[in-house]
């Protein structure tokens, strides 16, 4: 190992890998017993998981309160969706429709509804540069309504507008070089969101965040944006619309 990089994880400014953290407990001779518990350590440190149902216990209302502090704190957001609308863009519908099937009181559904909605007075932060990816079957999954979509379509070309706000769209129709794996949130590209079936797990190895960065700018390269991307979602209303006419 270097003396320079040595160097950065002494001072905090280089998370070790669990490889560089064996290596050093195997260069200063520590106990096998020491090594277990500092490699353990190492591993909670570069990837946090925590179950949806622990977040559930603690409430739903409370995690949004505080991916809310999170997101006050950041300056760049990168979020890719290939499932849902992303939460800051959702309308109170969607987000109900959503919440809904998660088996909660109507008093839960309410107080996590408005906690949510509360987070996207972050849109209106011209501090903050918010980047949004969305695959086309996003627009197409019938969480709603065809009417309550078209409005959702609406809500996102009027957000797009916004100078500080990216929303792009990856259409069916481009040939695509990567895998819509799952969603997920990159802040200040320092940290990683990952939303799984059973848990959230937060990624913070910087060689780790870079991967999803790279997939992120994959993905940006092949998406429609700006005036293009409104008039995708411009014709994708219409024929929300038209749905709900013949329907």
């Amino acid at each position: 190992m270097s003396v320079s990089k040595l160097s950065k994880i002494e001072t905090g400014r280089l998370t070790p890998s669990v490889a560089d953290v064996e290596r050093i407990l195997g260069a200063i001779g520590v106990s096998e017993e020491v090594k277990s518990e500092y490699l353990e350590l190492a591993r909670e440190e570069l990837t946090e998981a925590t179950a949806w149902r622990l977040i559930q216990r603690m409430g739903l209302h409370k995690a949004q309160e505080q991916t809310r502090a999170l997101e006050a704190q950041m300056t760049l957001l990168r979020l890719f969706q290939p499932a849902l609308i992303p939460g800051l863009l959702q309308t109170p519908e969607y987000i109900r429709a959503i919440l809904g099937r998660h088996g909660l009181t109507e008093d839960v559904l309410d107080k996590t509804t408005q906690s949510r909605l509360a987070r996207q007075t972050v849109l209106y932060d011209s501090g903050k540069e918010l980047n949004f990816i969305m695959t086309e079957n996003v627009l197409r999954w019938r969480i709603v309504s065809s009417a309550r979509m078209a409005e959702q379509v609406d809500r996102l070309i009027s957000l797009s507008r916004l100078p500080h706000v990216d929303i792009r769209i990856v259409p069916f129709a481009v040939e695509q070089n990567d895998i819509a794996n799952h969603a997920f949130v990159i802040r200040d590209d320092r940290t990683v969101a990952v939303e799984t079936v059973h848990a959230e797990v937060v990624v913070t190895d910087p060689r780790d965040v870079a991967l999803y960065v790279d997939k992120f700018v994959r993905f940006a390269d092949v998406s429609v944006s700006g005036e293009e991307m409104r008039t995708f979602l411009t014709g994708l209303r219409d024929d929300l619309l038209r749905e709900r006419e013949t329907g």
